[in-house]
């Protein structure tokens, strides 16, 4: 099962490869990662993408609590949450029947096309995972120059949150 494992951790050199390490230490895979600074600059925010039963996912979260950076950490796969990523596609462009079928494509997906040159787009879009598959699967493979995809994030809906 697909979990989202969401982390505070000090913003200190080194703590991105400790929790890294501990993953490849035990044989678990990342499928996707993100980190930024909180408001806090002091403190970092990590959206951990991982598959596991229950089992697993336990002992992950035994390993990241034992670590000295980790404050904090929340299984928000377990709970209602919003989950969002960023996808930049720049996509081959041919004639004007081109780039006027990828702009209605890009409204009904409400994306944004954010750079044009000649002969291509760059088009930006944020969703859940599904929704920007959709998009690639609605394009030819002989289309698309390259995709850029942020890997998933998320919050828990409601008041209750992830906070020092």
């Amino acid at each position: 099962m697909r979990h989202i494992i969401s982390l505070l951790l000090e913003n200190e050199a080194g703590a991105l490869a400790r929790v890294a390490g501990l993953f490849a230490a035990r044989g678990y895979n990342i499928e996707a990662l993100t980190v930024a600074p909180t408001e806090d600059p002091t403190v970092s925010r990590m959206t951990i993408v991982t598959r596991g039963d229950e089992r697993i996912i336990e002992q992950i979260t035994k390993q990241l609590n034992k670590l000295i950076d980790v404050i904090k950490l929340l299984d928000i796969s377990e709970s209602g949450h919003i989950e969002r990523e960023l996808m930049l596609l720049k996509v081959r462009t041919h004639n004007g029947h081109d780039r006027e079928e990828l702009k209605r494509l890009a409204d009904i997906f409400r994306a944004r096309i954010i750079d044009v040159t000649p002969r291509s787009y760059v088009v930006e879009m944020t969703g859940d995972s599904a929704k920007l598959d959709a998009f690639l699967g609605n394009l030819s493979p002989s289309q698309i120059i390259e995709v850029v995809r942020s890997g998933p994030t998320g919050i828990l809906r409601g008041e209750r949150g992830l906070h020092l």
